[in-house]
């Protein structure tokens, strides 16, 4: 699947899901909540977080501010697909469907639109239980800028 791009976007290098992963790692927090990138090309990223008691809040479910960090990465690392390594988020918003919980949280970002000043990108968020079944528990839109080198 590729995303959406202007005509005037810059194409940048291939997508390494080995060095983007590195790259997730080097984040001190996203080592903390236990952070995989598990895809990462064509306008897409994945994000998975093992749900352990250590990330719940008070009534056991998934604290709010792991979904809000997973969704922030996923786009993040998805407009980078189309805008090139040197990306930060804009800015983006998040509405929470249900609590969160299960074994498992997956976040699933595309690129909606891809500019040369910006990305636009959806995620959803789905937690899976012990069958393997997902239920959507979140749906965030950002906008990814890339960051001027110099």
């Amino acid at each position: 699947m590729t995303a959406p791009r202007d005509n005037d976007s810059p194409r940048p290098q291939e997508p390494d899901l080995a060095l983007a992963a590195k790259l997730l790692d080097a984040q001190p927090f996203s080592r903390l909540v236990g952070a995989r990138l598990t895809a990462f090309g064509d306008g897409a990223a994945t994000i998975e977080v093992d749900i352990r008691p250590e990330l719940h809040q008070q009534n056991g479910f998934l604290h709010g501010g792991v979904l809000s960090y997973a969704a922030d990465n996923a786009l993040t690392f998805a407009g980078g697909t189309v805008l090139g390594a040197a990306v930060l988020t804009g800015g983006f918003s998040i509405q929470y469907v249900r609590p969160a919980t299960g074994l498992t949280l997956v976040a699933r970002a595309q690129v909606v639109h891809g500019g040369r000043r910006q990305a636009v990108v959806r995620c959803d968020l789905s937690t899976v239980d012990e069958e393997g079944a997902e239920k959507l528990c979140a749906v965030a839109q950002g906008t990814i800028l890339p960051v001027a080198q110099g």
